[in-house]
């Protein structure tokens, strides 16, 4: 029997539309004539959800009793009895009860599969076990439920069902997820928009990464080998030189071009020890290119060409970009070069860019951080020009130039033993004196075709010849040694300053710094791991590269530090002159470990602080300011309600005026509270459109007793682009803050006046003012500058107008009342203006 295939729809968050997608699909296929089957769906009680499930069938469910309740799930066997061509399982991550079939709901739909049965199901990002700790980190609830990615990835259908986060929370708000007692619950918490903007980005990557992995696959079974441009990929060759941001930033141009184009930079990197580039640059250019939305690769190979088109072919790339060499005209010799090597061997189906820059035939100085290792091909040079050089320079000097004198034969010697003491150090220059002077003596030395020498000046000729030969190649490979020591100092040096510079600011992250550490190196992968005490097993507090190692013995490479934390690395073993190094990178490591965790703490610590200082506001506004009306409102009734007293008439109206006025600052209280809550869950939602100052104004006044405020809402003024309802608000709120601190008897203005394309509505009072430093704090909420007394409000009049304002597209702020007191100022956009209509064509009479 063949398999069954598993169809799902991955959304970013609950709500986004999976399951009406999924029953969509479901109508689809009945209309066409399948045999499909509801075996689980949950609708939520979505009223709009519930509505697809008619029409379907749907089988009954299992009922099964766990601590005392009845709970219900999938009947996998009522399923495979009924054996349809397609069964709808919704929540692919749910965990069943326990006295189920099957611990987790994917592995029903595994049994369903298994007998021949399409399944269509769906799943949010937040499940994938692979993300938990992503999605923890971000919206800081651990996900109890997931399913294993391979579950997911196994899949031979999977629909992204997208939707933005300010859509989602629109559809929060209007209560077509969640009950209305949980919107605002949600809305502050897990739905908030940067919370949904990296989980809705975490899905769009992870159905990208599989897609380009179903590429891959489909190419290598069918033996692609030909590039494919399903999209623009763009290689950027770097050499660690300063013409690399010339190159990324070119390279950024090109893919802004076409539609999804990616930028990977990617640095060659010899396998002899550390890299022959300044890592302060190769630090700059991989900042770049990660800024310009690329990324940084790292590869290691000794022969340059191939190793970068195997990188580009292996990415599916399109096209490279290379700089023209910086290597001077005579160095053509050697060799035509990177650029044109790769220009020839790309093959039609990768384009590659040759880009000029500024460092163009300026060479390319020395090979920085080589060590003393003088490199294999340099030894094999030296040991041919010490061993083959003099035959050949002997054959020269007997059948082209014969007879040039003993003297000027020993200086050509001398010259090729220098020149392989240069090449290969002092062994092949040894060599060369020792061939040298016997092939001086044996063809140049009377009695020629002899050992012996006749003359004992000759005797004393060869002596200084040896001698000089062996002082002269002993001081070039000691300078050439040297050069290179120095050469590797001044490496590790940069790398040293500009690691603990970028550490000490902060700048750099964990898995940067072991990425620093691998690119340095040409390490395969480096972790860095840890443990709680001497028999505790190792964890990875990171990693960069493939099979990152899990203990230190299981590395190539271990540094420690401290008692309870080791690099590791894995790729190849290093000399133990890299160690210091590498060392400095491990004591950084651990650093960074403490930083963050130290940042963690301090963050929650913040975040801890706010929420206490928040609630201790909270219940100071609840013990004093909601109960002082309440206290009024109750001894008023209480008083009505007395039989022991004959009120009068007056005294009734008196008492039921106290009760109007208590029920009033209740309310206003109450809405101030509900207006904050609104605006921290995001929920505001204004409905702009034109409206008249002099219609809302007067509206805002409601609730000051009518001598307070004096009015200049000039008739001319243009209407403003706002939602009536926030700006009154907004306005009897900054109009209410400002009646209570003027002095008795002082009116407070209101007045209005145009300003380039906004219009500015302008409250000033006579009060005691605030100073400059506190203007910015009273917009805070639960603040009350000064002395003002108890009873008065929580504190969040002022926050409430500045955030229905900032809704509006509006700005609002504290100014000097000339000769004493405030002004707020709120500042609106002005209505564009109405396009006039042309005047009709006047018609010919008759």
């Amino acid at each position: 029997m063949a398999r069954g295939t598993l169809r799902i729809y991955l959304g970013a968050a609950p709500g986004v539309g999976k399951t009406y997608a999924m029953l969509s699909e479901a109508h689809r296929r009945v209309e066409r004539g399948t045999d499909c089957v509801v075996a689980f769906v949950e609708h939520h009680h979505r009223p709009r959800t519930e509505v697809m499930l008619h029409g379907l069938e749907q089988l009954p469910r299992r009922e099964i009793e766990y601590r005392g309740g009845i709970f219900t799930e999938m009947d996998v066997d009522a399923v495979l009895r009924r054996a349809p061509k397609v069964a709808l399982v919704d929540e692919l991550a749910h965990t069943n009860v326990p006295g189920s079939r099957n611990t987790k709901r994917w592995q029903d739909v595994e049994e369903l599969l298994a007998a021949g049965i399409d399944v269509i199901s769906t799943v949010n990002i937040q499940h994938l076990e692979s993300l938990g700790d992503v999605v923890e980190s971000i919206t800081g609830v651990r996900q109890r439920e997931t399913v294993p990615d391979e579950v997911v990835r196994r899949a031979d259908q999977i629909e992204l069902v997208d939707m933005s986060p300010q859509a989602l929370r629109r559809r929060m708000a209007h209560g077509n997820i969640y009950k209305p007692d949980k919107v605002d619950a949600a809305l502050s918490n897990y739905f908030r928009p940067g919370n949904l903007t990296a989980l809705r980005e975490l899905a769009l990557l992870w159905v990208a990464d599989r897609v380009d992995a179903y590429l891959t696959e489909y190419r290598s079974e069918h033996r692609v080998s030909t590039i494919w441009g399903s999209r623009e990929r763009i290689v950027v060759g770097l050499t660690g030189g300063p013409e690399g941001r010339t190159l990324i930033r070119r390279a950024a141009r090109l893919a802004e071009k076409g539609a999804g184009g990616e930028v990977m930079a990617v640095y060659i990197s010899r396998s002899d020890g550390l890299t022959a580039v300044s890592p302060k640059e190769l630090a700059l250019q991989r900042t770049l290119v990660e800024d310009l939305g690329g990324t940084f690769h790292q590869v290691v190979g000794d022969d340059i060409p191939a190793a970068l088109l195997d990188f580009a072919r292996g990415v599916n790339a399109t096209q490279i970009v290379l700089g023209v060499s910086r290597r001077r005209s005579w160095q053509y010799v050697f060799g035509p070069g990177v650029g044109a090597t790769v220009a020839r061997e790309s093959g039609p189906d990768l384009d590659v860019h040759l880009i000029t820059h500024a460092e163009v035939g300026k060479g390319r100085g020395l090979p920085v951080a080589r060590g003393a290792r003088l490199g294999r091909s340099r030894v094999i040079g030296g040991w041919l020009a010490g061993v083959l050089g003099p035959f050949l320079l002997t054959w020269l000097l007997n059948s082209v130039v014969p007879d040039i004198g003993l003297a000027n034969d020993m200086l050509l010697f001398l010259t090729l033993t220098v020149a392989a003491a240069l090449l290969g150090g002092l062994l092949p220059a040894l060599a060369s004196a020792v061939v040298g002077s016997t092939l001086l003596n044996w063809f140049f030395t009377p009695p020629v075709h002899t050992l012996t020498i006749a003359d004992p000046q000759n005797i004393v000729a060869i002596v200084v010849f040896v001698g000089v030969a062996v002082a002269v190649a002993s001081v070039v490979d000691l300078a050439a040694r040297r050069t290179h020591q120095a050469a590797r100092l001044r490496a590790e040096s940069e790398i040293l300053s500009f690691l603990a510079g970028n550490v000490l600011r902060g700048e750099t992250g964990l898995e940067d710094l072991l990425e620093r550490v691998r690119e340095t190196f040409g390490m395969e992968s480096v972790a860095l791991l840890e443990r709680a005490g001497e028999k505790d097993p190792w964890t990875c507090a990171g990693s960069v590269g493939p099979r990152p190692a899990t203990t230190p013995d299981a590395a190539d490479v271990d540094v420690p530090v401290g008692d309870h934390m080791a690099l590791s690395l894995r790729g190849r073993v290093l000399p133990a002159a890299d160690r210091r190094v590498l060392a400095a990178f491990a004591a950084q490591a651990a650093v960074v470990v403490d930083r963050r965790r130290l940042k963690g703490e301090a963050d929650r610590a913040e975040k801890l602080a706010e929420g206490n200082r928040i609630r201790t506001a909270l219940l100071a506004a609840v013990s004093h300011d909601l109960r002082t009306p309440l206290a009024g409102i109750k001894a008023a009734v209480t008083s009505l309600r007395s039989d022991d007293v004959e009120w009068s008439e007056e005294d009734q109206a008196e008492l039921l005026e106290a009760i109007e006025e208590g029920a009033d600052r209740l309310d206003q209280l109450v809405g101030n509270l509900l207006d904050m809550s609104r605006l921290q869950t995001g929920t505001v939602a204004p409905v702009l459109r034109e409206t008249d100052l002099d219609e809302v104004v007067p509206m805002a006044l409601g609730g000051v007793p009518e001598d307070s405020v004096e009015l200049d809402i000039p008739e001319t003024l243009p209407m403003v682009h706002v939602d009536r309802g926030l700006l009154e608000r907004a306005v009897a709120n900054v109009v209410e803050n400002a009646v209570k601190h003027s002095p008795p008897g002082e009116k407070v203005l209101v007045s209005a006046s145009a300003l380039a394309n906004r219009v500015e509505v302008r409250v000033v009072d006579r009060g005691p003012g605030v100073p400059d430093e506190a203007k910015e704090r009273i917009f805070e909420p639960f603040q009350r500058y000064g002395d003002s007394p108890r009873g008065v409000g929580v504190g969040l009049g002022l926050a409430v107008a500045r955030g229905f304002t900032e809704a509006l597209r509006g700005t609002v702020h504290a100014e000097d009342t000339p000769g004493g007191g405030l002004t707020m100022v709120l500042s609106v956009p002005m209505a564009p203006e109405r396009l006039e209509q042309p005047a009709l064509p006047a018609t010919a009479g008759p």
